[in-house]
Order: structure tokens, then C-alpha cells, then sequence
């Protein structure tokens, strides 16, 4: 069947092509435009403008990685999907600074075009078989949301626009939730989704790579705008070691086991759409808030910390844990001790946050790394104990 020219090989575990790395790219630009966006106008109502546009931003790329796991970048026709599909990111990402202003049909129509075009490609790719019917279930309520997308950039009013797209939003991450039911066709259930556990985890590992890079690169770049002072070059080398911090925490014991984990599944589906496409979306939204607080941090190093520096700095990492909870629990790899420690450090930023009004910028973030690496110093502790206890039952069986 011609279909099968620009499908993956059954029976081998995809890997991440060049072509993925590419397309990847250009969500380097827009966790920049999305983080600037903010740093510009760091109050409440831009905060959950962000918040919608970045709903839409990740969605978009999740979309596309789940797409990459059944179709093979190698091949001719997925190569110009993923390039046009690039071109309408790159689109939708140089409008994100004025989303809500004069460029919002530029940003929504991009979106919209990008989910309607690979749906509609992934219908053909895979028609005659259940996944084209679950594609054709998942374009339709593509384009139920996408109503809502396109009539919030035509409203004048800023109000209605939010509105709007916060209901696109809904529908769009709703869906799944729900599996894609429909009147007649019924439900497409995430165990009718077949999924390579390995390559959707590498992409989301990827993606987690490019936000802490945004992070670095946010800092390095203002430490070389601004004079050196104690201060400053203090509050650089905080944020670099909470960068660190957040690396350390995902990479160094939850990413690989998750993959076990997932890859051992009944359903792997059902926990890479929690895992994978709910908590690394929130992971991602902690990480560019900590950037964003990294660099007021970064400018006013001394002096007073007002409610918009305590929410990015501590409200960023506590986003982060959020991601990291829904991720493991996802993933059914949180046991009672990481619970208890995790409350521990929520707890601890709390504390932090309560006490932010008398601390300095720099105390602040100071005492929000102390929380990071005390989890990543129990994360390392416990993650030994575990190996020594599975090697205490292998020597015993």
C-alpha cells in the first residue's frame, strides 16, 4: 500500500531523527519570545496571556512528536509536512509578543493551520487502519477548538480574545481526556493509541533541554549586559546553579526510570499522554518562569523583593515540581518516601515565599536553591538506596 511509504517500521523502536532536531529549533524561539514576553510585562494579565499562548505553543509541538512516532521524518512527504509545519511555527512564534494585540490572527491561524494539516496528514498516512480513524476523530476536535481560536483573533475586545482562547484551549487539551469521543464514531480510548515509549521520551527530554538552555542562555546574556558587581555576579551563579538544580532533578533519575516504566506498560499510551504530554508541559511552563525570575533577579540583585519576584522565582520552581508530580505519578514512579520529601520541599517554599517580604532578591533565590538541592540530595540518596535494595534481592533469589 502506498500509505506505508512514510510510516515507521513495525517492530522497531523509532529513534529521533535530524530532521526532529530541526523542527525542534524554532520552539528554542518561542520559549524565548514567550519568556520575554512576560519579563516585559510582569503583571497578573500578561502572566495568563502567557499562560494561553504557551497552552497553544506546547500543544502544537506535542502534537507534532506524537505524530513522529508513527510517521518517518526520513521519508519525502513527512520532511515537507514537518518543514511547512515548521515555517507556520516560526509564524506563530514571532507574533507571541503581540498574541493579544494587532498580530493575534497571525498566531492563531498558524496554530490552527498547523493541527487542521497534520491532522489531516496523519488521516491519509494511516487511512484504512484504526490509528487514520483516531486521527480523524482527533482533526475534528482540532477543528471544534480551532472555531474558538480563530473567532478570539477576530474580536476586537482583549477580554473576549482571552476568553475565547482559554476555551480553545480547553477543548484542545480536553479531548484526549475524554478520548476523542464523538456522536456515532464513539471513543478512541488511549490504549487504541500504539506508541513507541522510547522516541516520544526522548523528545520530551529534548524539548526539557531546550527550556533549561532558554534559561541559560537568558542569563548569560544579561550578565553580559550589566556592569559586574558582587551582587551581580552573585545572582548569576545562583541561577545558574538552579538550573543545575532543575537538570539534576529530571535527568539524573526520573527521566530513564519513567521510560521503564512506561515501556513495561499494559497501556503505555495512557501514561506517555499524562506523563509526556500533561506533566512535561507543566515542567516546561516551571522552567521559562524561573527564568524570568532569574533575570529580575539578575537586574535588581539588592533591595526590596516585591510579589512579582517571589511569584517567578519560588512560583517557577514550584510550577516545575507540579510537572515533575504529574509526571511520576503519571508514571506510576513516585513511591511514599519521594512523596513525603516532595511535600517536604513544597513545604519548604512555602516558608520561603512567607518570608520573601523581608528577604533580599539574592536571599531569596539563595534559599530556593537550598530546597532544589536538598531534593536533589535525597533524589540521589534514595535513587542508591533503591539499586542497593535490588541488588540485595537479586543476590538473595
Amino acid at each position: 500500500m502506498a500509505t506505508l511509504n512514510v510510516l515507521r517500521r513495525d517492530g522497531v523502536e523509532p529513534s529521533v531523527t535530524n530532521m526532529e532536531l530541526f523542527f525542534d529549533l524554532v520552539y528554542v524561539f518561542a520559549v524565548t519570545q514567550l519568556s520575554h514576553t512576560l519579563v516585559e510585562h510582569l503583571d497578573a494579565r500578561t502572566a495568563v496571556e502567557v499562560l494561553v499562548l504557551f497552552a497553544g505553543v506546547w500543544w502544537a509541538w506535542n502534537y507534532t512528536a506524537w505524530a513522529t512516532n508513527y510517521v518517518d521524518p526520513d521519508r519525502l512527504p513527512v520532511r515537507v509536512l514537518l518543514a511547512v509545519l515548521m515555517l507556520l511555527s516560526l509564524v506563530m512564534s514571532a507574533s507571541i509578543p503581540d498574541a493579544f494585540g494587532d498580530r493575534a490572527l497571525a498566531f492563531a491561524g498558524a496554530f490552527v493551520a498547523m493541527q487542521l494539516l497534520r491532522a489531516g496528514f496523519m488521516v491519509w498516512a494511516l487511512r484504512g487502519s484504526p490509528m487514520g480513524r483516531n486521527y480523524l476523530q482527533l482533526g475534528i476536535w482540532s477543528a471544534f477548538a480551532s472555531v474558538f481560536w480563530i473567532a478570539g483573533a477576530i474580536v476586537d475586545d482583549s477580554d473576549a480574545r482571552l476568553a475565547l482562547w482559554a476555551v480553545a484551549v480547553l477543548v484542545d487539551y480536553g479531548a484526549p481526556s475524554i478520548a476523542y469521543a464523538l456522536p456515532k464514531l464513539g471513543r478512541t480510548p488511549m490504549s487504541a493509541w500504539r506508541l513507541s515509549p522510547g522516541h516520544l521520551a526522548e523528545r520530551c527530554q529534548l524539548v526539557v533541554i531546550i527550556a533549561l538552555g532558554e534559561s541559560l542562555l537568558i542569563n548569560g546574556q544579561g550578565f553580559a549586559e550589566i556592569d559586574r558587581t558582587a551582587a551581580t555576579v552573585a545572582a548569576f551563579v545562583l541561577a545558574f546553579l538552579g538550573t543545575v538544580a532543575l537538570w539534576w532533578l529530571y535527568f539524573a533519575r526520573h527521566a530513564e526510570a519513567a521510560l521503564d516504566r512506561v515501556a513495561r506498560a499494559a497501556d503505555p499510551a495512557r501514561l506517555g499522554r499524562g506523563g509526556y504530554a500533561y506533566g512535561h508541559a507543566v515542567m516546561v511552563a516551571g522552567i521559562i518562569v524561573v527564568a524570568v525570575g532569574d533575570e529580575v533577579v539578575l537586574h535588581h540583585p539588592t533591595g526590596h523583593v516585591d510579589a512579582a519576584m517571589t511569584l517567578t522565582v519560588i512560583g517557577g520552581v514550584v510550577l516545575y515540581f507540579a510537572g515533575m508530580v504529574l509526571f511520576t505519578l503519571a508514571t506510576e514512579g513516585l513511591d511514599r518516601q519521594e512523596r513525603i520529601a516532595t511535600v517536604v520541599a513544597f513545604a519548604g517554599l512555602v516558608v520561603v515565599a512567607a518570608i520573601a517580604h523581608w528577604l533580599t532578591p539574592l536571599l531569596l533565590v539563595g534559599l530556593t536553591n537550598v530546597v532544589l538541592f536538598g531534593l536533589v540530595g535525597y533524589a540521589a540518596f534514595h535513587a542508591r538506596g533503591s539499586v542497593t535494595g535490588a541488588e540485595v534481592e537479586t543476590a538473595a533469589g
